[in-house]
C-alpha cells in the first residue's frame, strides 16, 4: 500500500451512546495482542535491518508507540490494514521525546533497546493509566545487573559507554515490561543472560519468540526462568503478533451479560484457560472448536459457590492466574450474575475505584477497600452518563451500558480507543446499537 504518513493520535472529545439491552451475536474476530505489539514495535531498534509485523492492532496505544519511534528516526511503511514495516537504520537520537512518552506508559520499553544498542539513553516518564503505583525499579534494577548507571529521577539517564555485560537477573516481582526491557536489553548483549523471577504472560512469549527470531536464542520461554543469548548484531525479521487474550475476555462477557451466542475467531486456547475457569464461576459457558471460541447464547449467569456455601472469589496475579486487565470486566459482569462474588484487585490500588459509575446504574456493589469489591447480582441496569478512567474500566462501562436498559453515555473514549481496535464499529457489526459522536467541553464550575 505504499509509504503513510505517520498520524499522531488525535485528542478529540468524543462519547459513545449506547441503546442497551440488546443481545450481541454472530462472530468476531481476535485483534492482535495489545501488550505484545508495543515492545515488539520497540524491538525495531535492535537492528538496522527492516521488521515486519504482521496483525498490529490499530489501537491509540500503538499508534503513540509508532509516532515515538518515527521521532526517533525510524522509517515507518503500513504494508496493509494491520501490517507494518519498520526500519530503524537512520535513527539520529538516543533521547526519547517527552510531550509523546507522556501519552503511553509503554513509551519506557524504549529504554531496554536504546541502552543496548547506543550505550546511552534519555528517558523522560511514561504516561499510561492512572491505576495506582506502577515500579520503574525492576527496570532500572535489570539495567544496572546488566552494567548501566542510572541518574536521575524524573527524566532518567542510563549510560554504559563501554557496553552492557550479560549477567544473572533476578526481578524483586514479576513485572510483565521490566522483564521485556531485560529481554530487549540482554538480546543485543553478547553472552548468557539469565532472568529470574520473570513474567511468563502471552505477551512477553510473544516479544521472546520475536527476538529468537531476530538472532538471539530465549531459552525457557512461557517458564518464570528465561536464558538468553545474546548477539552484538542483530538481524531483521517478519513476525505476527498473537491474538489478544484480554480482547477475547472481554468480549466473552459482552455476549453473556447481553445475552448473546458469539464465535470468537483466532483464539489461542491455551492463552484462555485460567480466564475461563474464572468465567465459570459466574456461570459463563464457553466451547473451544479448533481455534474458535464459542459463547452459546442465553447464559443462566450464577454464581458457583465455594465448598461449604462460602462467598467465592475472582483474583489476579502474576501469569498464569487470571489478568489484572480483565478484574475490571469481571466485576461488569458479575453484576449479571445471580449470587455474591468478592473481586480482589491485587496489584493495583485504583484499578476498582470505577465501581461508583456501575453503582449510579443500579449495581449492588460494595467496596471493601482499594483491592477488593462484593457484587450482589443480578442487577437491573439502567442507563447513565459515564466518564471511563481508564482503558478495562471503560470497556466495563461499555458491558454494563450494553446490558442495561435505556440509553447510556460513556466520555473520553480515548481511554478505550487505547486498547480496542474499532470497538463501536465492530460492535456494531454484533448488533449493538452504540454511536460515536463528537463530545462538547464539560465547563469550568463557576
Amino acid at each position: 500500500m505504499g509509504s503513510l504518513t505517520v498520524v499522531y493520535p488525535s485528542q478529540a472529545l468524543e462519547k459513545f451512546v449506547i441503546q442497551g439491552g440488546v443481545p450481541l451475536s454472530g462472530e468476531i474476530t481476535a485483534a492482535g495482542n495489545k501488550n505484545a505489539a508495543l515492545p515488539i514495535l520497540a524491538a525495531c531498534l535492535l537492528t538496522e535491518e527492516d521488521l515486519v509485523l504482521r496483525n498490529i492492532p490499530r489501537i491509540r496505544d500503538a499508534e503513540a508507540q509508532i509516532a515515538i519511534l518515527a521521532k526517533l528516526g525510524v522509517e515507518v511503511e503500513w504494508l496493509g490494514d494491520n501490517d507494518l514495516r519498520l526500519c530503524a537504520a537512520n535513527v539520529g537520537s538516543n533521547e526519547v521525546d517527552e510531550a509523546l512518552a507522556a501519552r503511553i506508559r509503554a513509551s519506557f520499553l524504549l529504554a531496554g533497546p536504546l541502552l543496548a544498542r547506543f550505550g546511552e539513553v534519555r528517558m523522560p516518564p511514561p504516561g499510561g493509566d492512572t491505576i495506582g503505583r506502577r515500579r520503574l525499579d525492576p527496570h532500572l534494577d535489570a539495567f544496572r545487573d546488566l552494567g548501566a548507571t542510572v541518574t536521575g529521577s524524573r527524566m532518567i539517564e542510563l549510560q554504559a559507554p563501554g557496553g552492557l555485560t550479560a549477567c544473572e537477573i533476578f526481578m524483586d516481582e514479576p513485572s510483565v515490561m521490566g522483564t521485556e526491557n531485560a529481554l530487549l536489553a540482554a538480546a543485543l548483549t553478547p553472552g548468557r543472560t539469565v532472568i529470574a523471577n520473570s513474567a511468563s504472560e502471552p505477551h512477553v512469549q510473544d516479544l521472546a519468540r520475536l527476538l529468537t527470531r531476530m538472532g538471539a536464542n530465549v531459552e525457557g520461554i512461557g517458564s518464570n526462568v528465561m536464558i538468553v543469548h545474546g548477539r552484538d548484531r542483530l538481524g531483521g525479521a517478519e513476525y505476527e503478533i498473537g491474538p489478544d487474550h484480554i480482547e477475547i475476555g472481554s468480549f466473552m462477557a459482552l455476549a453473556a451479560a447481553t445475552g448473546g451466542e458469539l464465535r470468537i475467531r483466532d483464539v489461542e486456547p491455551a492463552d484462555l484457560l485460567m480466564i475461563r475457569r474464572q468465567f465459570q464461576r459466574l456461570g459463563l459457558q464457553s466451547l473451544v472448536e479448533g481455534r474458535d471460541l464459542l459463547v452459546p447464547p442465553d447464559q443462566q449467569l450464577a454464581v458457583r459457590d465455594d465448598l461449604g456455601d462460602a462467598i467465592p472469589k475472582i483474583d489476579d496475579g502474576p501469569w498464569p492466574a487470571f489478568p489484572a486487565d480483565l478484574t475490571s470486566i469481571a466485576l461488569a459482569l458479575s453484576t449479571q450474575a445471580s449470587g455474591t462474588i468478592l473481586i480482589f484487585e491485587k496489584m493495583f490500588e485504583n484499578r476498582l475505584f470505577f465501581t461508583d459509575k456501575l453503582v449510579a446504574m443500579g449495581a449492588r456493589i460494595t467496596l471493601c477497600d482499594p483491592h477488593r469489591a462484593i457484587v450482589n447480582g443480578p442487577s437491573r441496569l439502567h442507563g447513565e452518563r459515564l466518564e471511563s478512567p481508564d482503558i478495562r474500566a471503560g470497556m466495563a462501562m461499555l458491558i454494563a451500558a450494553l446490558a442495561a436498559e435505556g440509553t447510556s453515555e460513556i466520555g473520553n473514549i480515548v481511554q478505550i480507543d487505547r486498547g480496542y481496535e474499532r470497538i463501536d464499529e465492530r460492535l456494531r457489526a454484533l448488533g449493538a446499537r452504540v454511536e460515536r459522536v463528537a463530545s462538547d467541553p464539560v465547563p469550568a464550575s463557576l
